[in-house]
C-alpha cells in the first residue's frame, strides 16, 4: 500500500478498494492541513458515489469466502496486526501528530491502546462466537444456536483518537467474520491509511477491508449510498451526537442496525471525603487532554459546598502548572467553535473562575485552559459538549444534588466520582445515567477487556473485547425435530 500518487509535490492518500488504489483524480482532492504548523501536509482522494459502490461490491464478494475462514486463522491475523502496529508506532504517532496536531504523548498512547485492543479482540473470538443449545419444548428434538457474521459492514471512525478508534472499529467486525468498508476521516486520512496498511500487511485477503474518504460536502451522499446498499448489513459510527442522529435516521430509513459511540457531557463528582488535591489534578487533566477533544473529556466538575473553596484552590494550582498550555485544536475552526461556546456562556451569565478563554499563539487553533462557574440550565453550554479545554464548575449541597445535576443532561457516556469511601462511590455510581463510571480517576477510561459505550444521547451498543465482536454476530437457531408436533385445538 505504498503511497505513490503526488499532487503539487505532496503525497495523495488514495482510496483503497479491492486490493488496490484508485486512479488519481486531481479535480476531486481533499486538502489535509496541520493546525499546529499552519500548512497543508497531504492531499487525499475524495470518493464519488461510484467509488463507494465499488467498495461495497468488493466487500460483499470477499464476504463469501472470508466468512468461512476459521476463527483461529482470524485470530492469527489480528495478532499479527497488533505486532505490526507496535513495530510502526513511531510512524503512526507521527502521522497522527502531523494531521491532528495532537501532543506526542497522545499519539504514542493511541498506538499502545490500539495494539492492546486488537489483541484482546483476537483473544475473545472463540468466546464471542460460541453458540448455545437451549432446551426445546418438543420431545425427541433438540436445538442449536449458531453465531454467524452479520455480513459486510460500514464503519466510520473519527480523527480525535484516530489510531485506537479506527483499529477497534475494523478489528471487531473482522474478528466476527464480516468484511468492512471503512470510511476514514477527511481530517486524518494518512493516519487511517496507515492503520489499514497494518491490517493488510498482516495478511487479510483482498476485498476484506476497503478504505474511502470524502469531502465534507459530499459525505452525506456517499454515506447514504453505502448504507442503502443491500449488501451492507450494519453500520458503526463513532463521532458527534449531531452527525450520529443523521446516521441513525439514514440507517432507520433502510432498516440497518447501528452501533454508535457519541459525545458526552461527562461529570467529575468531588465528594467531601475525597482526596481534593488529587481530584483537582485529575479534573484539570481530564479537561485539557488533547485540547479537550475527546468524547470522554471532563466537561462538568461537581463539588460539595463544604469542600468547594479548598478544592477550587487546588484546581487553580493544577491549572497554573500548565502555563496556559492545552495543545491545539484539530483546526482553527474547531478551536473557534469551542471558544465561542464559552463566550456565549459568559454572555448568558456565567463567570470566569480560572482562565479567560483566550487564544494562544498565531495559529488560531490553540486555547488556554478555562474553567467557568454560575452556569444555569438555560445557558447553552449547560448541555452542549464543549470539545475544548474548558469545563463548568458547579457547587452543590450534598450527594443527592450532585447525582441529580450529573444526570441532568441528554448525554450519558462516562462519569468520575472522587471519594475515599468506596462503598459510597459504588452507591453513587449505580445512580449515574452513564455507560462507564470511574472511581478516583479521570473521566477518560478505555481498557480493552471492559465494555465501552454510552446511554441516552451518547450512543447504542458496546465496544471492546467480546462485547464489540457480539455487535457483528447474529444468532441463527436450528431445530432438529424427530417427528412433527401435533397442534391441538385448545
Amino acid at each position: 500500500m505504498a503511497i505513490t500518487q503526488k499532487h503539487e509535490g505532496l503525497d495523495v492518500i488514495p482510496l483503497w478498494i479491492n486490493g488496490k488504489a484508485t486512479e488519481l483524480d486531481p479535480t476531486n482532492l481533499i486538502e489535509v492541513t496541520s493546525s499546529a504548523q499552519g500548512k497543508k501536509v497531504y492531499y487525499a482522494q475524495s470518493a464519488k458515489v461510484e467509488n463507494a459502490t465499488a467498495a461495497v461490491d468488493a466487500a460483499a464478494e470477499a464476504f463469501k469466502t472470508y466468512s468461512l475462514v476459521p476463527y483461529h486463522d482470524r485470530r492469527k491475523l489480528l495478532m499479527r496486526v497488533a505486532d505490526i502496529l507496535e513495530s510502526r508506532s513511531e510512524e503512526l504517532a507521527r502521522y497522527q501528530m502531523e494531521e491532528t496536531s495532537c501532543p506526542e504523548m497522545w499519539g504514542r498512547f493511541n498506538v499502545v491502546l490500539a495494539a492492546k485492543a486488537v489483541r484482546e479482540i483476537a483473544a475473545s473470538i472463540t468466546t464471542a462466537a460460541t453458540g448455545m443449545m437451549p432446551p426445546p419444548e418438543t420431545a425427541n428434538s433438540f436445538c442449536l444456536v449458531f453465531k454467524q457474521a452479520i455480513g459486510s459492514v460500514l464503519t466510520i471512525a473519527p480523527w480525535n483518537g484516530s489510531i485506537i478508534l479506527s483499529c477497534r472499529s475494523i478489528a471487531a467486525p473482522l474478528a466476527a467474520g464480516c468484511t468492512v468498508v471503512f470510511k476514514a476521516s477527511e481530517l486524518c486520512p494518512r493516519t487511517h491509511h496507515s492503520v489499514v496498511e497494518a491490517f493488510l500487511a498482516a495478511g487479510f485477503p483482498t476485498g476484506v477491508l476497503n478504505q474511502i474518504q470524502a469531502k465534507r460536502e459530499d459525505a452525506a451522499s456517499i454515506t447514504e449510498a453505502i448504507i442503502s446498499n443491500a449488501a451492507i448489513r450494519k453500520v458503526e459510527f463513532i463521532g458527534s451526537a449531531a452527525v450520529g442522529k443523521i446516521i441513525g435516521q439514514i440507517a432507520a430509513k433502510y432498516m440497518k442496525p447501528v452501533l454508535m459511540e457519541l459525545g458526552g457531557k461527562n461529570p467529575a463528582i468531588v465528594l467531601k471525603d475525597a482526596d481534593l488535591k488529587k481530584a483537582a489534578g485529575l479534573a484539570v487533566n481530564g479537561t485539557v487532554m488533547h485540547h479537550g477533544q475527546v468524547c470522554m473529556s471532563t466537561d462538568r466538575i461537581i463539588v460539595e459546598r463544604s469542600v468547594a473553596d479548598e478544592f477550587i484552590g487546588y484546581l487553580r494550582e493544577a491549572t497554573a502548572a500548565l502555563n496556559g498550555e492545552a495543545g491545539f485544536g484539530v483546526t482553527p475552526a474547531m478551536a473557534t467553535k469551542a471558544q465561542k461556546l464559552v463566550a456565549d456562556a459568559i454572555e448568558h451569565g456565567a463567570t470566569f473562575l480560572i482562565g479567560e478563554n483566550k487564544s494562544r499563539g498565531e495559529t488560531g487553533a490553540a486555547l488556554e485552559p478555562t474553567f467557568i462557574t454560575n452556569v444555569k440550565p438555560d445557558n447553552p453550554i449547560y448541555d452542549v459538549e464543549s470539545f475544548g479545554p474548558s469545563a463548568s464548575v458547579f457547587v452543590v449541597e450534598d450527594e443527592n444534588e450532585a447525582i441529580r445535576l450529573a444526570n441532568d443532561t441528554t448525554y450519558g457516556l462516562t462519569g468520575a466520582i472522587h471519594t475515599k469511601d468506596i462503598l459510597r462511590g459504588i452507591r453513587v455510581a449505580k445512580q449515574l445515567e452513564v455507560g462507564v463510571v470511574i472511581i478516583n480517576s479521570l473521566t477518560l477510561f478505555d481498557e480493552s477487556p471492559v465494555p465501552l459505550g454510552g446511554v441516552k444521547g451518547s450512543g447504542w451498543g458496546k465496544n471492546n473485547s467480546r462485547f464489540g465482536i457480539d455487535e457483528f454476530l447474529v444468532g441463527k437457531a436450528i431445530a432438529i425435530i424427530d417427528e412433527a408436533p401435533s397442534f391441538g385445538s385448545g
